[in-house]
């Protein structure tokens, strides 16, 4: 028996088309090929999507989980380059940003924290390794097989910080058979600002049992926002990345898979940060320059515009032996980031409020499991979990009320080392050929030391705290007939508690807990036709939550709790051949139950803000949409001897806050994207012209209150361009 190397993923809302997103022609089979049998696949006729959202190969539609996998073909309609930008495709994801840190959230549940070591809440995976560092999240790959997201805590065989869920990008391991693309794209944001973008992948066998790829990715986006202080643009970004992968197979019971990856990446996104609706206190100040329309700035951060630089290099080694009725699986990794971030806090050309900030995390992972591979009523996977993340953050800050109080630079420079042991242990039993029971549970203990440093003193001696947690899950499914199977879940989430490494403070946040309630229906009612549908209670306690101090450094305290409740229908069609519709309604209900202290802005005459402490109990949580709609696809056809096609992506979402009194918010916005283009009669030739945000729709990527005031950075303005792509 063959076998394959599983890739632990978590998976996204379902907007594949079930009998056609992986079975529409040449281009999709050649993917399906070159992804090998752990990528989401269609089995002859039927349809079925095989995704590992439990860490063993399963159908989409019998898993009782709310799972999607996003194609690349789904991801290139809507216009979604990066993780953060799933939420025009999944129900329930928000992929928040704070200047490089990845922010997701889902069904609420999301952190907002950005020192070194405070790892997201929402678990993000390249290949089923884990991304600890919240400044490794930004993920832009070349060659990607399909992205998984897994709604809802997964406190057992996933468990790290999967609070709220967790993302894993799956990209293809090496072929034997050889394989190249290289693809180009030009695209205009603005009559003098270009993004070019050149991608290659190539992949074929060396000897008989190895095998190996290369990913290679440049691309660089001029300024598309206008410098009221000295003409031009900025926002420019130059990206750089490599990606190889050596897959060595001595028998038909063995595999390796040996990663490396290096990304550079010089961004200006800081730089674009402007005032929200005015409100800075460099207002007040004669010269000042106020920009009152998106995409212009006049902030100049250390008299260098807003930057960030990142570099990140990454080693995984993941292999698999078969046993006999049983697979030993092994992932170890290593990871190195390096960020330079520069940013303005008060987003004029007043030196009001500036940050200079370095981080510099080193982690390593190491994670052994065994699974079931048997006839047995009884699957089951076992295994033990070790991450280790070692990191500094040394940080200039500045803060002044006015221009003639001296700039006296503070010098914070924080160190902090984490480790974390975990053992888990989750099986399903078939008590009948159409009733099945799942129980799951992990043990996690953690350590987390802390030493502050502020102008050169020392405040304390190390800090040290210890966190255990016992989390488990219970899942019961009924296939009430081969169309349809319903599921009920309950399940427990930990988020270790954290230092604040802004501040002086030795003592540590308490870990957030949750408690999740699921129910879902899976069904295809019709041969063209799947209808998901998922419901969920969750109590949600000890929130970690981080907002401004009156200082201008951050605040990190626990909101006592929250109320999240709501729905998710995905629906996937293909009512006549070639035309594939997608679309998904989600509604979540997130409200702070009680939190009576929590640190607000209060707006002020002239600008700025007043830093206060408020009872927010009853508000909406931060970047939680109470309603989005998601509708899509894309029509193939006959033309020219070879396939046309034309589609699209129509993403709403309602209103959106960023603090907590509910005031600093986004309105309800839409987000447009299409595409029209044509593939040779060989399948070796794709053209392609497309549009993303066509409407040029203004909407925040982030609004950041503060004493200072509260600062903008929209998402890109409207792009269009075209590619070509070239197979060999």
């Amino acid at each position: 028996m063959k076998v394959h190397l599983l890739a632990t993923a978590a998976a996204l809302p379902v907007l594949l088309c079930p009998a056609a997103a992986f079975a529409q022609g040449a281009s999709e089979d050649q993917a399906g090929e070159a992804a090998g049998a752990t990528d989401a696949q269609a089995e002859e006729g039927n349809g079925t999507i095989i995704v590992t959202a439990t860490r063993r190969e399963e159908s989409l539609q019998e898993v009782p989980v709310a799972v999607t996998a996003v194609s690349t073909e789904a991801l290139t309609t809507s216009g979604v380059e990066q993780v953060r930008s799933l939420n025009q495709l999944v129900p329930g994801f928000n992929g928040g940003r704070n200047q490089n840190v990845m922010q997701p959230s889902i069904r609420g549940v999301g952190s907002s924290g950005t020192s070194v070591g405070d790892e997201s809440n929402v678990a993000v995976y390249v290949d089923g390794v884990y991304q600890g560092d919240p400044y490794s999240t930004q993920i832009d790959l070349v060659e990607v097989s399909r992205v998984e997201v897994l709604r809802g805590p997964q406190g057992t065989v996933f468990g790290r910080n999967a609070t709220g869920g967790l993302v894993n990008v799956v990209t293809p391991d090496p072929q034997f058979a050889p394989r190249a693309w290289v693809r180009g794209s030009w695209g205009r944001l603005r009559e003098d600002s270009n993004n070019f973008d050149i991608r290659a992948y190539a992949t074929g066998g060396l000897t008989d049992s190895i095998a190996a790829d290369l990913a290679v990715l440049y691309r660089n986006q001029d300024g598309y926002a206008t410098d009221l202080v000295s003409g031009g643009t900025v926002g420019d970004t130059e990206i750089a990345s490599i990606r190889s992968k050596l897959l060595f197979q001595p028998s038909d019971d063995a595999e390796f898979v040996l990663t490396v990856a290096y990304v550079d990446t010089h961004e200006e996104t800081a730089a674009t940060a402007q005032p929200f609706e005015g409100n800075t206190r460099g207002a007040q100040f004669a010269g000042a320059i106020i920009s009152d329309e998106p995409w212009e700035i006049s902030n100049f951060a250390f008299g260098t515009p807003g930057l960030s630089e990142f570099t990140r290099l990454d080693l995984a080694l993941k292999g698999q032996i078969d046993l006999g009725g049983v697979i030993l699986e092994s992932t170890s990794s290593y990871m190195k980031t390096r960020v330079h971030q520069i940013a303005d806090s008060d987003a004029t050309n007043i030196l009001l409020g500036e940050t200079n900030m370095r981080v510099k995390p080193d982690t390593f992972t190491q994670e052994l499991r065994l699974i079931s591979d048997n006839a047995s009523p009884l699957s089951w996977t076992a295994g033990v979990y070790y991450y280790q993340l070692e990191g500094e953050q040394p940080l200039i800050l500045i803060n002044r009320q006015d221009t003639a109080t001296p700039v006296t630079p503070i010098t914070i420079e924080p160190e902090v080392k984490n480790s974390s042991i975990a053992a888990f242990a989750e099986g399903t039993y078939e008590l009948t050929p159409r009733l099945s029971l799942t129980l799951g549970g992990r043990f996690t203990t953690e350590t987390r030391k802390f030493s502050q440093r502020i102008n050169g003193n020392q405040l304390f001696t190390d800090a040290e705290v210890d966190f255990d947690k016992f989390t488990y899950r219970v899942a019961v499914q009924y296939e009430a007939s081969p169309d349809l199977n319903l599921y009920a879940t309950y399940g427990t989430g930990f988020k270790s508690g954290t230092f604040n490494t802004f501040s002086p403070s030795n003592v540590a946040v308490e870990p957030e807990t949750i408690e999740a309630l699921e129910f879902g229906i899976k069904s295809d009612p019709l041969p063209w036709l799947r209808a998901n549908l998922a419901t969920f209670y969750y109590t949600y306690d000890n929130l970690q939550v981080t907002a401004r101090a009156a200082d201008n450094s951050f605040v990190l305290q626990n909101a006592a709790s929250a109320e999240i409740y709501g729905g998710e229908l995905e629906l996937s069609a293909e009512p006549v051949r070639g035309l594939n519709l997608r679309a998904a309604l989600a509604y979540t209900h997130a409200t702070y139950d009680e939190f009576q202290s929590a640190q607000v802005f209060i707006p002020q005459p002239g600008g700025g803000n007043m830093v206060a402490s408020a009872d927010v109990s009853g508000n909406q949580l931060v970047r939680t949409p109470e309603f989005t709609l998601t509708l899509g696809g894309r029509y193939t056809f006959d033309a020219f001897q070879g396939e046309a096609f034309i589609g699209g992506n129509l993403f709403h979402s309602s209103e959106v806050y960023y603090d907590y009194l509910n005031i600093f918010g986004q309105d309800s916005y839409e987000l447009l994207s299409a595409e029209i283009g044509w593939i040779s009669p060989d399948d070796d030739l794709t053209f392609r012209v497309y549009s993303k945000n066509l409407t040029n729709e203004a909407v925040a990527q982030q609004i950041s209150p503060g004493p200072l005031g509260a600062y903008i950075i929209y998402e890109r303005p409207r792009e269009v361009g075209a590619s070509v792509e070239i197979r060999f």
